[in-house]
């Protein structure tokens, strides 16, 4: 009972993330750029991560099958989610002001996009909680490294989400507890992978991390680099890079 309400502590610790970010985009005025260069930095965290806790993890539990497996189901679970929520908005995720000559997306496209964006970070973090219990349940210790890399990755997605919901008239009570309950909902995934990782075989655990890995590989090729390029071209390479360094670093500790 214990190790699952320490799980649940760490997933909530990483999905308090989403609030932390949703506070600031909805109460400041933060340049894009440096939302941006905090995406690209997220980015690189969770490149390493899923290279050398994710997918490693998977393999050495199981082998390959489970690791391609459940990495092509995670990747193409995000891809078709990620449709739906470019369907209604996602892909219109400016925030306010013209975006290299772009005209400013009107009400509904910032409710939709903020909206979608919520959506997509509860699949994101409901998996990466999942993994965090799974770890505690095993290990009796979570992994520094991925509770950072999912703590650092959800802070531009709450960030740029709420600030959408500003825009388009939301109040502080709706943002703020939309966020909120989406952390409770990482706490959750956090403390039930914690209570269900003894009775799950080597293959099935090996396969959720890996599903794990898929999805997240999947958003940062399609949304974080793209869209942290947008804004800070110049250096967002070197931005990754430094995050991928820094996470390998605490994978090394």
């Amino acid at each position: 009972m214990v190790d699952v309400l320490e799980a649940g502590g760490w997933g909530l610790l990483a999905g308090s993330a989403l609030l932390l970010g949703a506070v600031l985009g909805y109460t400041l005025r933060i340049p894009h750029q440096v939302v941006a260069s905090v995406m690209a930095f997220g980015a690189g965290v969770l490149l390493s991560a899923v290279s050398f806790e994710l997918a490693l993890e998977a393999y050495d539990r199981s082998g390959m099958l489970p690791l391609v497996l459940g990495t092509v189901a995670g990747a193409a679970a995000y891809t078709a989610g990620n449709v739906l929520l470019a369907r209604r908005g996602a892909r219109h995720r400016k925030r306010s002001g013209q975006v290299r000559g772009r005209s400013q997306p009107s009400e509904g496209q910032q409710a939709g996009s903020g909206l979608a964006l919520a959506l997509g970070a509860l699949l994101d973090g409901v998996p990466e909680s999942a993994v965090i219990g799974l770890g505690t349940a095993e290990g009796g210790a979570v992994s520094a490294v991925t509770v950072a890399a999912v703590f650092i990755s959800n802070v531009p997605e709450g960030l740029s989400s709420s600030a959408g919901m500003r825009g388009a008239g939301r109040g502080k009570g709706y943002v703020f507890g939309l966020w909120g309950s989406i952390a409770a909902a990482s706490m959750v995934a956090a403390a039930v992978g914690s209570a269900v990782a003894g009775a799950l075989p080597a293959s099935a655990v090996a396969a959720v991390t890996a599903v794990a890995a898929g999805a997240i590989l999947t958003m940062v090729a399609d949304t974080m680099i793209p869209e942290a390029f947008e804004e800070a071209h110049q250096a967002v390479g070197l931005i990754v890079v430094a995050g991928f360094l820094v996470s390998f670093a605490l994978s090394r500790a």
